[in-house]
């Protein structure tokens, strides 16, 4: 048995063991039940299962911040200047923020007929965005819809 203090007490059998834990009003917890004799400890269990959740919460935080969000920005073929110039700025403000971006670009009716003018809005988007981003998955067309990816550049 280790008691509160964290000192180890030795074989103490159980009543004793329990007595000690009411004495001070805290809980026996059974640490290793299959080692022989188990071994158990004095503790506050809920002030432990708060610590725990605690540090699981503080490791998900801390994971969370080393993932990469993946956004998306949706262009029209005839998309117009300054609507363009909108959603360029936020691309770049999304790969400054360290997320990568999927870019869509959709085609409607019969700009189905004309995928080349699609591959040109991409190569001006991937070039208009070539100092903050690179491309990581090509342009590629997939039924109405041509899509790549962009990932931030390493600048550290």
């Amino acid at each position: 048995m280790i008691d509160d203090e964290g000192n180890n007490r030795g074989i103490v059998p159980i009543e004793e063991a329990l007595r000690l834990a009411e004495e001070k009003n805290l809980d026996l917890v059974e640490i290793s039940p299959n080692a022989k004799p188990p071994v158990c400890k004095i503790m506050d269990y809920g002030k432990y299962k708060f610590q725990q959740k605690k540090k699981e919460k503080e490791a998900k935080k801390k994971q969370r911040a080393h993932m990469q969000n993946v956004k998306e920005m949706k262009f029209g073929l005839k998309i117009e200047k300054h609507d363009y110039e909108t959603k360029l700025k936020h691309i770049k403000e999304f790969l400054e923020d360290g997320d990568k971006v999927k870019v869509v670009i959709m085609f409607r009716g019969r700009e189905n007929v004309h995928p080349e003018i699609g591959q040109q809005l991409a190569e001006k988007i991937i070039n208009d965005v070539a100092e903050v981003g690179k491309v990581e998955k090509t342009p590629k067309k997939e039924g109405r819809n041509m899509m790549f990816t962009l990932v931030p550049k390493k600048n550290k």
